[in-house]
């Protein structure tokens, strides 16, 4: 194969790469320094995307990093909610502080009972004091409605 066929080759293998990860929505990869700080920090901070498209208030919330994604249990009256609903799912977050390493990631509802009880198991070790003062919000929320699942996909 000549150079010009290989170089075709190369680029036509690259846009397939790139089509195929953007309809997979596979993660973009965190900074090593980033992915500690989900492993071990209390809270994240998320802002999520108002209507001109600036970033709406940094909201600090417990959290679960699980699979490469960062999962919340929220109330769906919530802005970071609302906004995912009216097709605005890209966020900003932020680890262990307002100041902390940052990345941009997509917003989804996720209903899934195994997840929650995940989320459960991590709230109870990570937060045991408040753990105690919310897990029946938690349970009887994502019951009846009144608590929702939002999975943050980094980079999709």
């Amino acid at each position: 194969m000549n150079r010009t066929w290989r170089h075709a080759a190369l680029v036509y293998s690259l846009a397939i790469a790139l089509v195929l990860e953007a309809s997979i929505g596979v993660a973009a990869a965190l900074a090593p320094a980033t992915e500690k700080a989900l492993e071990t920090s209390e809270y994240v901070y998320i802002a999520s995307t108002r209507k001109d498209g600036e970033l709406g208030e940094k909201a600090e919330i417990w959290f679960m990093y699980e699979g490469g994604k960062v999962y919340v249990g929220t109330r769906p009256t919530s802005w970071r909610v609302k906004r995912i609903q009216w097709g605005r799912p890209q966020s900003k977050i932020w680890v262990g502080s307002r100041e902390g390493p940052s990345f941009d990631a997509t917003g989804a509802l996720v209903d899934d009972p195994k997840l929650q009880e995940k989320m459960f198991e991590v709230f109870a070790k990570k937060y045991p004091e408040g753990w105690k003062r919310h897990e029946a919000g938690f349970r009887t929320g994502f019951k009846d409605g009144s608590r929702v699942m939002v999975a943050y996909t980094p980079g999709a």
